[in-house]
């Protein structure tokens, strides 16, 4: 069978693909979703993830010291969660629609390090290498404190090893800067579409930029081939990592603390609704994950992806995970949306999210704008194109069948849209995006 033949039989048994192909907004509900109990098998446990907790916390003294935006919270790198009510009633004015329940933003976009989410992912798995080298090494043991990771003598230690990583932006900022930090030679390895901010910035803070004209998969090929060629180097693998997963899952731990401490509960009469931005998968997978092990089948968590890099949609609708690329589709991958701009999923993650994410839906790179401005004029916060993208999340579910075929009570419900980064952002950027979104608004 040629190729062409079997995207047409794909069409055929998938009718969704059709729109998808189009390049028009959808949204596709899983229908290999499992229940908790029923997860068995996967490549990571809840054990996994406490053990990543105890990773984070035995750096937090280090990180406390080397990063003063830490100290506030002892080191611990974590950021809140804000209701939303103005920006909900900006969602409801603008698309004539009523929201159910509460809304809130995960506040990715402030959390400190790399000022976006991947200060979780990235940032723990050279964390867990450091560890590992240390230990390795009779530097370390994990009694001692880990304030010694400062001194002059690890950071020589870790001169003699490099560390690389493909990158659309983000992850890039998250590696390059803690790798940095600690001593390593780090290289980052970034597709076309990322800004010139962040390789500019990621040169500042001592990292080599490698820049290569193809999408996010011929970067991290190049950056895999390169790294991997090297004695003593380690490669941070954004479509096959364990650790960044894990990174990312213990968010499920600090997340169910703050919806402890604001009396908001999550169970079959109170439904949870996470909307996640989506590229390669291995975040959004992550946290999903987490959040299905630590708050069970009462939250339902959706991944949002652009009209022009559906990777995780396709890779899962049709079964074949990263065996597929968007381009196999005709689908070019460019979008507006950084770090989102993947055209082949996370062979790791998808296996995972198969189980875990109740669904996906798509966005316009025109509404991204949209939501940035409306958020930022109701709620005085500034974040990427990319991290709006779950806003939307409340008006397309409702809009789908989800809530009636799983009889889901949506006037108690509590969404949270996961805002995936814009600290770093530079001024005169974000008043570029926001007066963008002031022209598609009509404004």
């Amino acid at each position: 069978m040629t190729m062409q033949q079997q995207l047409n039989s794909w069409v055929a048994k998938y009718p969704l693909l059709e729109n998808i192909v189009s390049l028009k907004p959808v949204v596709w509900l899983n229908p290999k979703l499992q229940k908790k109990n029923d997860m068995s098998g996967l490549p990571v446990s809840f054990a996994d993830m406490k053990e990543a907790e105890l990773l984070w916390q035995r750096f937090a003294p280090y990180l406390a010291a080397e990063f003063p935006e830490t100290a506030a919270a002892k080191g611990i790198v974590e950021s809140p969660l804000r209701e939303i009510s103005g920006m909900k009633q900006q969602l409801n004015d603008h698309y004539d629609a009523k929201i159910e329940g509460k809304l809130f933003l995960k506040c990715d976009n402030e959390l400190p390090i790399a000022g976006s989410i991947k200060a979780r992912g990235g940032v723990y798995e050279v964390l867990h290498h450091a560890e590992k080298l240390a230990i390795d090494a009779g530097m370390l043991t994990t009694e001692q404190s880990y304030e010694q990771f400062s001194s002059d003598g690890f950071k020589h230690f870790f001169s003699r090893y490099s560390i690389g990583v493909g990158s659309t932006g983000n992850l890039g900022l998250s590696i390059g800067i803690i790798s940095a930090k600690l001593g390593f030679q780090v290289s980052v390895y970034m597709s076309s579409d990322a800004k010139q901010w962040k390789k500019d910035l990621l040169r500042e803070k001592g990292a080599t930029v490698v820049e290569f004209e193809g999408d996010f998969s011929e970067a991290i090929w190049a950056g895999r081939e390169t790294t991997l060629a090297k004695s003593d180097a380690y490669f941070v693998d954004d479509e096959k990592s364990k650790h960044l997963f894990l990174g990312y899952s213990v968010a499920a731990f600090r997340l169910k603390q703050q919806l402890d401490d604001a009396d908001i509960p999550v169970d079959a009469n109170h439904p949870l609704f996470v909307y996640l931005p989506c590229g390669v998968g291995g975040a959004p997978g992550g946290i999903a994950f987490g959040l299905k092990q630590v708050l069970g089948d009462a939250v339902h968590c959706f991944f949002v992806e652009p009209t022009h890099s559906p990777a995780v949609l396709i890779g899962l609708m049709t079964g074949e995970k990263e065996k597929l690329s968007v381009q196999d589709f005709g689908i070019d991958n460019v979008t507006e949306g950084d770090g989102l701009a993947v055209g082949r999923p996370s062979s790791f993650a998808s296996g995972i999210s198969e189980k875990t994410v109740s669904g996906i839906y798509t966005i316009e790179d025109q509404e991204l704008f949209k939501l940035l401005t409306l958020l930022a004029d109701s709620e005085a916060i500034f974040v990427e194109p990319s991290a709006t993208a779950g806003l939307l999340g409340p008006l397309r579910i409702k809009a789908s069948s989800y809530a009636e075929t799983n009889q889901i009570p949506m006037a108690t419900a509590t969404h949270i849209g996961w805002s995936t980064g814009g600290a770093l952002v530079p001024e005169e950027e974000m008043d570029g995006f926001y007066h963008r979104g002031k022209t598609y608004l009509g404004g």
